[in-house]
């Protein structure tokens, strides 16, 4: 039984009755342009196939019962009193505050809810939650889908409701990924270009098994210097600075901060590289950035931890590997490589072994394919 098999049975089993519809959300994983989205640059994820299902049908009162297959707990909430709690619940609340704080008109549902994005892994479960819970609020409300409102909405949510000051990318690729395609995202302007990935690779997912938390943790304190490096520049945004600017003024910069700057503006620099090396199919150069990528996310940014590093590096080493780098707010969670598809299982299987004698850790490991962002999936089909 899958998970749209097993969400749709717990339902019945919840509330006595089959769902009226089931909607779906992914995960993504970013295969270069880390911590540029909150600095309005670029990025390029691509959702995965793994995601967060609801199965739901509308209530004729206000309030929410979703009860979270993960958690084996359930949670009511009333759309007319949200109120600030703990827990895996205020992903859903913070969503049906966003969404009203933009003037939706919300009709009350109950569901059941899965999820098979790992947690903490950085890739994007809370994303992926939260854009399932839009999606089941537009199935049950009748407003129409627009994928990007509903991205900033989402993020909103997350930001102001449950203290994470994420950039916009996670939220985005949720609900705008396209099947077998990475997406460039301009995190300013919200355009987004489809890219296929390049002929005879695969993307593997590699969970170190080590975890941070984000709220209150370097994550904030990194937007924090990124602003203030902006500052420095006379702009509000490091994505407007571009090499040459940093260049001139490296000797009036404290260490610390030119290495973040730096990060951010040459990352910008390879996400648009990257770009190009996907229009002519060159997996070469796209695995050669990847590689820079994790290198000044380590030196310049320090958002990587031991475990990360390993694993990078004993999948760079590998033959069949084009290129590694962590993926993530970082400090634990997973890499990301670009590896042969002939090659990919034998891959996991010598990266897994060999970073297990290394770290006695257990690793995950994830071969994995672009998929379609958020959407309503009729039972029947």
């Amino acid at each position: 039984m899958n998970l749209q098999q097993k969400v749709v049975a717990e339902f019945q089993n919840c509330f006595g009755a089959p769902p009226s519809t089931r909607v779906q959300a992914p995960g993504r994983v970013n295969l270069i342009g880390e911590h540029t989205d909150y600095n309005e640059g670029f990025v390029m994820p691509l959702a995965i196939n793994r995601h967060t299902w609801i199965a739901l049908r509308p209530r004729t009162d206000r309030l929410v019962v979703l009860h979270s297959m993960d958690h084996d707990q359930t949670t009511t909430f009333d759309l007319d009193k949200l109120e600030k709690d703990k827990g895996w619940q205020e992903y859903p609340k913070s969503v049906a505050w966003a969404l009203q704080e933009a003037d939706y008109k919300l009709t009350g549902w109950e569901g059941t809810t899965i999820c098979d994005v790992p947690l903490g892994a950085g890739l994007s479960s809370s994303a992926s939650y939260e854009l399932a819970v839009a999606a089941a609020f537009a199935a049950v409300s009748g407003f129409p889908w627009d994928a990007p409102k509903m991205a900033q909405l989402s993020q909103k949510a997350e930001n102001q409701w449950v203290g994470v000051n994420c950039g916009i990318m996670d939220q985005m690729i949720s609900a705008v990924g396209q099947e077998d395609h990475a997406v460039l995202i301009d995190c300013r302007s919200l355009e987004t270009t489809p890219l296929p990935l390049p002929n005879g690779t695969s993307i593997v997912i590699l969970d170190t098994a080590t975890r941070r938390g984000l709220v209150d943790s370097a994550y904030n304190e990194r937007r924090e210097q990124c602003e203030e490096a902006a500052g420095l520049f006379g702009t509000k945004m490091l994505r407007d600075v571009d090499s040459a600017a940093l260049a001139e003024k490296v000797s009036r910069l404290s260490e610390v901060t030119l290495r973040r700057a730096r990060h951010v503006i040459t990352e910008n620099e390879r996400t648009l590289q990257a770009a190009e090396a996907m229009k002519q199919g060159d997996a070469t150069a796209l695995g050669q950035l990847m590689n820079k990528s994790h290198n000044s996310l380590r030196d310049d940014f320090e958002v990587t931890n031991h475990e990360l590093n390993i694993m990078v590096d004993i999948s760079q080493n590998n033959p069949g590997c084009f290129g590694a780098r962590m993926t993530g707010a970082g400090f634990g969670g997973c890499a990301v490589a670009l590896v042969e598809s002939e090659r990919a299982r034998e891959f996991v299987t010598a990266v897994q072994y060999a970073y297990q004698s290394i770290t006695q850790l257990k690793p995950a490991a994830y071969v994995c394919r672009a998929s379609t962002g958020a959407c309503a999936v009729p039972i029947n089909s």
